[in-house]
């Protein structure tokens, strides 16, 4: 249980810099937050199992936050194509919980698994994931 604090407090503090930013932004946040995870524990842990780990974690927060039934894990990783699509239809505090579970269970499950090796890595990359980049990748996705 300790080291699950850990955890939560790391991204509650993440989540403190996307305090002002639309449900759009956040969306687009969390997917990126999302993808930087992934492709960090796949590099040590490998297709299947952070598949298996994100499938199972995303199972439970659907359970628990309706909001995240439209994120589908498909052979790519996780589509998050609908979710941003819906993501003015939520409720801001809802979206931001829903978003923090699902971050804090992956780092917990990956963490309990990997004997909380892999934590610090994983910090690291979600602390470089932040609004000002994702505002100018989302720019630069408009212009292409």
């Amino acid at each position: 249980m300790a080291d699950d604090n850990i955890h939560i407090r790391f991204v509650s503090e993440w989540m403190k810099h996307a305090t002002r930013i639309s449900p759009e932004e956040l969306a687009g946040l969390f997917e990126r937050a999302l993808t930087v995870l992934w492709s960090r524990t796949h590099s040590a842990l490998g297709d299947i199992t952070v598949a298996a780990i994100v499938d199972r974690v995303l199972y439970n927060a659907a359970e628990k936050y309706s909001a995240l039934g439209s994120l589908k894990l498909d052979a790519s990783g996780v589509n998050f194509a609908d979710f941003r699509h819906q993501a003015d239809t939520f409720n801001d505090r809802e979206l931001r919980e829903a978003i923090q579970f699902v971050l804090v269970e992956f780092l917990t499950v990956v963490g309990n698994l990997t004997a909380e090796i892999l934590s610090p890595a994983l910090h690291s990359e979600l602390s470089s994931v932040t609004v000002k980049d994702s505002r100018s990748k989302q720019s630069g996705e408009k212009k292409l």
